[in-house]
């Protein structure tokens, strides 16, 4: 992969988020990577107009948990969207395979239920040097994109209606 910022991206295609309710969920599990991640979707969030008490943080255990925590997110608390942030590293067994798979899969299951955007902002990388590198390292924060995508996402969502 070239050295480049992945989160770069053009500030004013980004829609005012004033009017929205934005649910963040991020996993424990390799926290070093996720704090970061949570930090950059929080900071993007806000400076794009989102209302600090619009914010709902929580944290889960793991990114296993993503899914499952957005389901009950929406069905309790009622966000415009959520960001699902996580970190899942190769290791020597299929366990990385199945958590990412299940992971994607649920996410995009919860998407589709509630008709609401549901972010993947998860980093599924090979080692943690990859994982730090898209924590706010020398290819940008995937939690900045994660953020970018839900305010582009709820605009989208009201072209369309």
């Amino acid at each position: 992969m070239k050295k480049t910022n992945l989160s770069s991206y053009d500030h004013a295609s980004v829609p005012d988020g004033s009017a929205y309710r934005i649910g963040i969920i991020a996993a424990e599990w390799n926290a070093e990577v996720t704090d970061v991640l949570l930090q950059g979707a929080i900071d993007t969030l806000l400076e794009h107009g989102v209302k600090e008490e619009n914010l709902i943080v929580r944290r889960v255990p793991g990114t296993f948990e993503l899914s499952s925590a957005a389901d009950i997110m929406l069905d309790s608390q009622y966000p415009d969207a959520v960001i699902c942030i996580g970190c899942v590293i190769q290791g020597e067994t299929r366990h990385f395979e199945f958590i990412c798979q299940a992971v994607s899969q649920g996410i995009t299951n919860v998407a589709i239920k509630h008709e609401c955007p549901v972010i993947f902002s998860v980093l599924t990388t090979d080692t943690m040097e990859q994982a730090l590198d898209r924590a706010g390292g020398k290819h940008g924060n995937k939690g900045v994109e994660g953020a970018v995508t839900a305010l582009k996402m709820l605009a989208f969502k009201e072209s369309v209606a």
